[in-house]
């Protein structure tokens, strides 16, 4: 790791090697190079502008760190799991509950029960997925800023310079020749 000082501030940067279509089940050392991205403040993914509109390691990477929980650019649902030792299920929305389909209620006790979780209070301050409930259920979810650099934009047509600069969290660049470093 190197050691960065800016505005006072100490940076660490830790370059890790690639991450690999499979890495999440261990292929390539995977596990090992994920688990040190789940102790940072930030993740950078350098991808190849030129190679992206083919290969779509964006994808890739993002399917590969969500398998191991790791949350790129979102936050924690804003649900309250509150684990009792007695009195079953108290469940609370505060808001409209539409992605848990009809009945949100029987959905979220369906979900508890196959966590074996039979007493508890369960607060949703926002509509949630059936994956956002998971992820509170299991509690061991890393939600982590993300910014995705292009680089090489030299070698694609400027249209695609336009859509990966759009992109959310992204950044355009040219190593070679110096644009936006």
């Amino acid at each position: 790791p190197g050691n960065i000082i800016y505005n006072d501030t100490r940076i660490q940067l830790l370059d890790l090697p690639g991450i690999i279509e499979g890495a999440a089940h261990g292929k390539g050392r995977g596990k090992e190079v994920i688990a040190v991205a789940r102790t940072s403040d930030l993740v950078l993914i350098v991808l190849d502008a030129a190679k992206e509109g083919v290969d779509n390691h964006k994808m890739i990477l993002e399917r590969e760190l969500e398998t191991v929980g790791l949350r790129l650019n979102k936050r924690p649902p804003n649900i309250t799991l509150t684990k009792k030792a007695t009195g079953g299920v108290k469940f609370n929305a505060t808001v409209p509950l539409t992605k848990l389909g009809d009945d949100p209620e029987k959905t979220v006790l369906q979900i508890l029960k196959e966590f074996k979780l039979h007493n508890a209070e369960v607060l949703m301050r926002e509509d949630c997925s059936t994956d956002e409930l998971i992820d509170v259920i299991n509690g061991n979810r890393k939600y982590v800023r993300c910014l995705y650099v292009y680089n090489k934009i030299d070698m694609i047509p400027l249209e695609d310079v336009e859509t990966l600069a759009r992109q959310p969290d992204s950044i355009v660049i040219s190593v070679r020749q110096k644009l936006n470093l």
